[in-house]
């Protein structure tokens, strides 16, 4: 995911938060920062929100499990039975008496 995706993604979480605290409790938080609703900042952050919304489209449509699939693959091609405090000994150059 880039860069410009997770600010989309971000702006639309900020623009859901503020839609749910207007539906449950009838308080507009960007409206009550920035001045209100007809304020020209608040109208700024509603219109970014709204194309973070557009763009977040494209997350809908992008494939879930392909990146979880590579990690998985490339994990099981290069296993490694070592320790977690280093090399394991190798018990078969030990002489035998």
């Amino acid at each position: 995911m880039g860069i410009i995706q997770r600010i989309a993604l971000l702006l639309t979480i900020i623009g859901a938060i503020n839609w749910g605290l207007i539906g449950f409790f009838r308080f507009d938080l960007v409206g009550a920062i920035f001045g209100g609703q007809s304020a020209f900042l608040a109208r700024v952050i509603f219109g970014l929100v709204g194309i973070s919304g557009l763009a977040c489209i494209t997350l809908l449509f992008a494939p879930m499990g392909a990146t979880v699939q590579n990690v998985n693959r490339q994990g099981q091609r290069n296993l490694n039975y070592s320790t977690e405090f280093g090399e394991e000994t190798d018990l078969s150059k030990l002489k035998e008496e």
